[in-house]
C-alpha cells in the first residue's frame, strides 16, 4: 500500500471515463441502490431505533432518508461535471479530496438528522464519528466497484476501436478518415495536409492545408473519440482542446504563457501545450529526434 502511494502521481488528471455523463448517472444510481441495501441489512446510523413501526414501513422511511442523503452525491457530481466541462483540471488528488468532502457532508446530514429529528442522546462527536465510518462504507464500496467497471469498459472500447482502426482508418496514400459520432465518414484528408484539430463540446474543427491556404471543416464528434484512432497517424493530444499532426511540428517553444507548438505551415500557427499532455508530447518529440 505504501509502495502504491509512493508511485501514484496525485497531480495527474483523473481518467476521462469518470467524467462521462452516462457514467456519472450510473455511479449515482448504483450508489443509491447500494445505500438502500446496506442500510436495511446492516442497520447503521442506529436506523433500527428510528421508529416503532413494521419492517416494511421502516424500509420505506429509512430509504427516504438515505436517498435524501444521496442527494449530496448528486449535487457534488453535477458540480464536478460542469467544472471539468469548463476546462478545469481535476487531478487524482483533487478527486480524493472531493470524495472526502462528500463523505463528511453526508455524515453531517445523517448526524444532524439523528440528533435534531430523532433526538439521539449521544454526544455530537460520537454520533458524527460513527456516521463517518458508515458513510465511508456506503460511498467507497460502490465508488471502487464503479471505477473498476468503468475502467474495464473503457479499455474494452479502446481495444475494439484500435482493432477497428487498424482496418478502417488508414487508407493507401496516407489518407486519414474522419467520421462523425454516428460512425458516418465525413471527410478524408491526406496526412501531409492535416494541420491540427480544435475541439469544443461535441464538435471538432479540422484545420488542413488546401493549395497553400488553410481550410477548415466542422465535424460533429469529440476529441476523445478521435484521439485513439488518430494516434496511429501520430496526430496526438497536446491540450484539452487541441490535437496536432506531429509530422507538421517544427519546434516546441517555452514562452511566458507556457509551452507552445509551432507548426511548419504557410501561415504561422501556434498551439498551446497543457501540463497534462507535456510528458507524452516530449516523449514523441524525442523519438523523432
Amino acid at each position: 500500500m505504501l509502495h502504491l502511494y509512493a508511485i501514484m502521481d496525485f497531480s495527474k488528471a483523473i481518467p476521462s471515463f469518470l467524467l462521462k455523463k452516462k457514467n456519472i448517472v450510473s455511479l449515482i444510481l448504483f450508489t443509491a441502490v447500494f445505500a438502500l441495501v446496506f442500510i436495511n441489512i446492516y442497520h447503521p446510523f442506529n436506523v433500527s431505533n428510528w421508529f416503532s413501526i413494521s419492517k416494511t414501513e421502516l424500509f420505506f422511511y429509512s430509504s427516504l432518508v438515505i436517498l435524501t442523503g444521496v442527494l449530496v452525491v448528486v449535487i457534488s457530481r453535477v458540480i464536478m461535471y460542469h467544472s471539468a466541462k469548463r476546462s478545469r483540471h481535476i487531478s487524482i488528488g483533487n478527486y480524493l479530496v472531493w470524495i472526502a468532502i462528500e463523505i463528511i457532508s453526508m455524515s453531517l446530514f445523517y448526524t444532524l438528522y439523528e440528533l435534531l429529528i430523532l433526538h439521539d442522546t449521544r454526544p455530537f462527536e460520537e454520533a458524527f464519528k460513527v456516521s463517518i465510518q458508515n458513510t465511508a462504507l456506503v460511498l467507497l464500496i460502490p465508488y471502487t466497484v464503479s471505477w473498476l467497471y468503468f475502467a474495464w469498459i473503457d479499455n474494452k472500447e479502446k481495444l475494439e476501436a484500435l482493432a477497428e482502426g487498424g482496418h478502417e482508418k488508414i487508407e493507401p496514400g496516407g489518407m486519414v478518415l474522419f467520421k462523425d459520432e454516428k460512425g458516418n465518414m465525413r471527410l478524408s484528408i491526406k496526412l501531409e495536409d492535416l494541420l491540427y484539430l480544435q475541439g469544443a463540446d461535441n464538435y471538432v474543427t479540422i484545420y488542413y492545408a488546401d493549395h497553400q491556404k488553410q481550410s477548415k471543416f466542422l465535424l460533429r464528434n469529440t476529441l476523445k473519440n478521435l484521439e485513439l484512432t488518430l494516434k496511429t497517424h501520430e496526430v496526438i493530444r497536446c491540450h484539452r482542446s487541441f490535437m496536432v499532426n506531429f509530422q507538421k511540428v517544427k519546434l516546441i517553444e517555452r514562452t511566458k504563457e507556457g509551452l507552445r507548438i509551432k507548426l511548419n505551415s504557410e501561415t504561422p500557427i501556434e498551439i498551446p501545450v497543457s501540463k497534462t499532455y507535456t510528458e507524452s508530447v516530449f516523449e514523441l518529440f524525442s523519438l523523432h529526434n
